[in-house]
């Protein structure tokens, strides 16, 4: 455990749920584990009992990947945590793979509904449809982008080229109808008001919930215990600038009461929610700082990386990585501390003003 982590509650240890089983984390509210095959090896979703127009049942709070294992292990809750009565809706807090993979599978085989922000749902619409079309990590214009900011070694290039499906390849398409979650409605779930709340920077329009009378926080990606959450520069928005978006929506959160259960899609349930964003303004912060110190020479994201992370990375790790330094240097590009320039090997590099 890191010393930040150390700093944080977890109400229920160690504990968590059995693959096809759920845990009671609150009133109403229960806790599921899926696998994912990255280093990053699982996600949390959440059951809420509902009751919509008198049919009691439940309310899925994201999704899982798009694989049959995931399926067949949502079959076993399905069976063993639902209590013969059915699912009524389907949430999703954004649109990244894990979050929003069975989405469209979850919704057919229940005939439930799909709840989730507009940008988010349009962007997985057109991204699971189009695996032609560049998301994020993979495809043509993936690795144009990655190659201009220092990633241009030939196998490198070759294994993101191949990466197009990627998106679509974790996600079934989202079905042809939804219903918007905007910020500050607040979404009746069974006996409790859930406030809607959304945050910048990690998706296009993440939505975290929270409900008053329960002091619970599903934080999505929004928050996490243990690592902090990605914030990136990709293919699509090349010219983006994420990070004040992240650190401003964080700040959202500080109304909330300190004694908050937090409910992340990764790691463990945990108090301490004022001490995690103060932990995530000062460790970016730090980053920032020594992001400018690097750069007294021109540096490209990619030199920036080894920098910033330690480890080994795995071309899956290394493309988050550069998108995550991108969004350091762009930051600092954009507040006026660094310039940049397109050097005559093609790759833009920053340096100090």
């Amino acid at each position: 455990m890191n010393p930040n982590e150390a700093k944080l509650n977890y109400p229920f240890g160690d504990k968590q749920p059995e693959p096809g089983y759920a845990q009671e984390v609150a009133k109403g509210v229960k806790w599921i584990r899926m696998p994912l095959p990255f280093a990053l090896d699982h996600i949390n979703l959440w059951l809420l009992e509902d009751e919509v127009d008198g049919q009691k049942g439940w309310t899925i709070v994201d999704c899982g990947i798009a694989k049959d294992p995931v399926k067949e292990l949502w079959e076993e809750v399905f069976k063993n945590e639902l209590n013969g009565l059915p699912v009524l809706r389907v949430v999703v807090t954004h649109m990244h793979p894990d979050h929003v993979g069975l989405a469209g599978w979850l919704c057919e085989k229940h005939h439930a509904p799909l709840y989730m922000s507009m940008t988010d749902y349009y962007v997985s619409r057109m991204w699971s449809s189009q695996p032609a079309g560049g998301a994020g990590t993979g495809g043509e214009s993936a690795v144009q982008h990655f190659s201009r900011h220092g990633l241009n070694d030939p196998e490198s290039q070759e294994k993101i080229r191949a990466r197009a499906v990627y998106y679509p390849g974790l996600v079934s398409i989202p079905p042809a109808r939804f219903n918007r979650l905007l910020d500050g409605d607040t979404l009746r779930i069974g006996n409790n008001d859930w406030q809607l709340i959304s945050g910048y920077g990690h998706a296009p329009e993440h939505m975290a919930l929270y409900s008053p009378a329960l002091k619970v926080l599903i934080s999505g990606d929004m928050v996490l215990p243990r690592i902090s959450t990605n914030i990136s520069v990709f293919d699509h928005e090349p010219e983006g600038n994420p990070l004040p978006l992240y650190l401003q929506s964080l700040d959202k959160y500080l109304a909330l009461d300190e004694d908050t259960l937090i409910l992340p899609s990764h790691g463990r349930p945990f108090k301490g929610l004022h001490e995690r964003i103060r932990q995530q303004h000062e460790h970016h912060g730090e980053r920032l700082d020594e992001v400018l110190e690097w750069c007294k020479e021109p540096m490209s994201a990619k030199d920036i990386v080894p920098h910033m992370f330690k480890r080994q990375l795995d071309l899956h790790q290394l493309t988050f990585a550069m998108g995550e330094a991108l969004a350091h240097l762009h930051a600092l590009y954009f507040e006026g501390k660094l310039k940049r320039q397109t050097c005559d090997d093609g790759v833009i590099r920053f340096s100090l003003i």
